[in-house]
């Protein structure tokens, strides 16, 4: 699945941080997949600032990431959660729209 920078960040974001154990070890592995390498932080100007992350928009591309069956019903699960509790918003919405609009 090809995200950007910001997809990524909002994703991680958006994930679950209590489940059952199977469910919690995918989610792992999908923050992994999903986090940033030194490269990339060079590479996107990225910098934390009071627990926000921020980058150079100019820089921005998508990148592969790998997303399996389970860590996408997992994706899907959350966001419908979002759309049902009326929380969808400018950072989440492209994610909605591909994961649940494009799917």
């Amino acid at each position: 699945m090809k995200l950007n920078v910001k997809q990524r960040i909002n994703l991680m974001n958006i994930l679950p941080t209590e489940t059952n154990y199977a469910t919690l070890k995918i989610v792992n592995d999908l923050r992994s997949s999903l986090s940033f390498s030194e490269d990339e932080f060079k590479e996107f100007e990225m910098r934390t600032e009071d627990k926000m992350i921020f980058f150079n928009p100019l820089k921005d591309r998508e990148i592969e990431v790998a997303v399996g069956e389970k860590a996408t019903d997992i994706i899907v699960e959350a966001l419908t959660k979002l759309d049902k509790d009326n929380k969808i918003n400018e950072g989440n919405i492209s994610l909605y729209e591909k994961f649940i609009i494009n799917k």
